[in-house]
């Protein structure tokens, strides 16, 4: 007897449903793609798992050393000429700008060049002088009383040590490194708010309290990168980093910040909010170093 058959319309439909089958699972994949393009992601965001505390401090000292090719003439942004006129100037730039600042000393110091001059002077006619950095009446009791204290307690000499500079009226632990770092080469980190921002930004640390900062901070770096670490992140958080409005787009390290695009991407629209030389505009010094590469600030009221 010859070998049965199966029926064809059984194969047929067998086929069919194969066939079917193939056609639905190729149109899935099809259906889920998003037809609208999306942006190249920035490589400081593919991270999905906690950064170590190796991948940290590589990444903590990248940033720096990729700084200090931009910023290769970072520096202190006040005008002075001595310990003396460094610590009044740093008082004075609190709640203002350090332009500000370097356009209302240059009278101050004529008047009063030495701590003992300033201890003695009629407060009003300090008030008057140091009007223009705001808070007038405040800051002169407090340069008057640390000149007084600089004549009675240390021979009228700024001291060298962070333990005398923070018994001085109107003298905390910023201003006091700032003082030390750039008038006696001490190194130390100055935790204003542009460096408590940008380290925030970088996940360099969460902490908001200024000595917890120092403290998170000075721990990712050799200590004599310190003073000048401060300069470059200072000066990277007044040209491009901005607190409203940071220039994401224009920004040198942006392939190594966890917090790209909070503010402009676009190149050219960010070009547009850059600050100081790096806008094209003068810096804020009035006698900046020789190797700045901007123009020096105006002298109060010139145009």
């Amino acid at each position: 007897m010859p070998p049965v058959r199966k029926p064809a319309a059984k194969k047929t439909t067998t086929a069919a449903a194969k066939k079917k089958t193939a056609t639905t699972a190729t149109k899935k994949p099809t259906a889920a793609v998003n037809p609208t393009p999306t942006k190249k992601a920035n490589p400081a965001k593919k991270q999905t798992k906690p950064e170590s505390r190796t991948a940290l401090v590589r990444r903590a000292r990248r940033i720096n050393r990729e700084l200090a090719e931009v910023y290769s003439y970072a520096h202190p942004e006040l005008d002075f000429e001595n310990p003396f006129e460094l610590l009044v100037a740093t008082v004075l730039s609190a709640q203002t700008t350090d332009l500000r600042v370097n356009q209302t000393t240059p009278r101050l110091f004529a008047a009063y060049p030495t701590p003992e001059d300033l201890a003695a002077a009629n407060p009003e006619e300090v008030e008057e002088l140091i009007r223009p950095t705001g808070f007038f009446r405040a800051k002169t009791k407090s340069i008057m009383g640390l000149s007084a204290a600089l004549r009675d307690n240390h021979g009228g000499e700024v001291p060298g040590r962070i333990e005398d500079l923070v018994k001085l009226p109107g003298v905390g632990r910023k201003t006091a490194f700032v003082v030390l770092g750039n008038a006696f080469g001490v190194p130390g980190i100055t935790v204003d708010t542009h460096f408590g921002r940008l380290v925030r930004r970088w996940k360099w640390t969460e902490e908001t309290d200024p000595e917890k900062v120092e403290a998170a901070i000075a721990d990712l770096f050799p200590k004599s990168e310190w003073t000048m670490l401060s300069h470059r992140v200072i000066f990277h958080g007044r040209r491009i980093c901005h607190a409203r409005k940071p220039a994401c787009g224009a920004c040198p390290i942006a392939d190594l910040c966890p917090s790209y695009g909070e503010g402009e991407t676009d190149p050219e629209k960010a070009k547009k909010l850059l600050k100081y030389e790096m806008g094209g505009l003068p810096g804020q010094r009035l006698k900046p170093p020789p190797d700045y590469p901007g123009k020096a600030a105006p002298p109060l009221g010139a145009a």
